[in-house]
């Protein structure tokens, strides 16, 4: 298959895991630029990974490089601007998530790219992390039977805010931004949703949104789910970046715990095994399970442009998880059970 260019936008906090899981696939891609509002933050990546063309620019690098993808790795706000950008010059997207700050950016970004025939990918890593992608693969396989109950745990104490410190002064906070890769994993495990009841909390002083939610889903196929996430929690050990899952069965039960431990009970008797990341030579704990799910990520994408196929977290895949956060906000306000829309 044919060597793909990509580029990249956005050089900050993210960025680098984006880079060096580039290079871990440069047998299958090249990245030919960088930019960044920040010409020092520029400048730097392209030094520190080889990258010959540095840009200020976003839309003067898409001119000059003509590259078959950009890696958007900016803001929310930024990124409808941006993918405009891609659907005007004929270019493909890879969207970190949020895909957008609201409802409406994101549909208007998804059908830019539609009106354009182009692809775009949404960069939800969770769902890539080997221990979770070993976990859904058993649960649909049926090794435990019909899901009826689950539960999806990120709660730790890691201050987010002292790397993005503009994550203080949004007005949506955890919900929108970790908590869309949390319920993006109880949709892969569980399918669509068809009720939401939520209650936030704003536990830390100083920020504008909340640091604090728990969510609770009625899926289509009629299991119950609650995804509870926090960045305000304290307990030891600390279980940070891991997502941690309950999943109870008509036939048994799947539980992935601290340190990659995955339990299943299933008909035929109990299994325990560690399912840990697979370690890179530019890794570091404690990041070392979200940095192989990005190059698991960033590899899928390759592997769509080759063959053509849809995203896994493609743009109409994950407005179903968008819709999922904005019913979220819409029951915190209204302290009642609300249906996701996807109109």
């Amino acid at each position: 298959m044919p060597r793909r260019r990509g580029a990249l936008v956005g050089c900050g906090f993210f960025a680098d895991n984006h880079l060096n899981a580039w290079g871990d696939l440069r047998d299958r891609c090249d990245l030919v630029a960088v930019c960044d509002l920040d010409p020092a933050k520029a400048k730097s990546a392209g030094e520190r990974f080889g990258i010959p063309g540095v840009y200020t620019d976003v839309e003067k690098m898409l001119i000059r490089e003509k590259p078959d993808f950009l890696d958007v790795v900016t803001t929310a706000p930024s990124h409808l601007p941006i993918i405009r950008l891609c659907a005007r010059h004929g270019i493909a997207a890879i969207v970190q998530k949020p895909l957008a700050p609201n409802w409406d950016d994101a549909l208007a970004l998804v059908s830019a790219m539609d009106q354009a025939s182009l692809p775009l990918m949404v960069h939800e890593n969770f769902r890539f992390q080997r221990p979770l992608r070993t976990a859904i693969g058993i649960v649909r396989a049926g090794e435990i039977g019909c899901p009826v109950w689950a539960r999806f745990s990120w709660r730790t104490g890691f201050d987010v805010i002292a790397g993005q410190p503009y994550l203080a002064e949004v007005d949506r906070f955890i919900l929108l931004d970790l908590g869309i890769h949390v319920l993006d994993v109880a949709r892969a495990f569980l399918g669509e949703v068809d009720q939401v009841f939520c209650r936030t909390q704003t536990i830390r002083t100083g920020i504008r949104g909340e640091d604090m939610a728990t969510v609770m889903m009625g899926h289509k196929n009629g299991a119950t789910s609650i995804v509870d996430i926090t960045y305000s929690s304290r307990q030891s050990p600390d279980p940070f970046p891991q997502t941690l899952v309950h999943i109870e069965g008509l036939e048994g039960s799947l539980r992935l715990e601290d340190r990659y431990r995955l339990t299943v009970t299933s008909p035929t008797g109990t299994r325990a095994e560690i399912v840990p990341p697979t370690p890179s030579s530019w890794g570091s704990e404690p990041w070392l399970l979200t940095q192989d799910s990005v190059v698991t990520t960033q590899s899928h994408w390759l592997d769509c442009l080759e063959t053509g196929n849809l995203p896994m977290t493609s743009g109409h895949d994950n407005l179903r998880t968008f819709a999922l956060v904005e019913a979220s906000y819409r029951s915190a306000d209204s302290q009642l059970p609300v249906v996701p829309v996807l109109n």
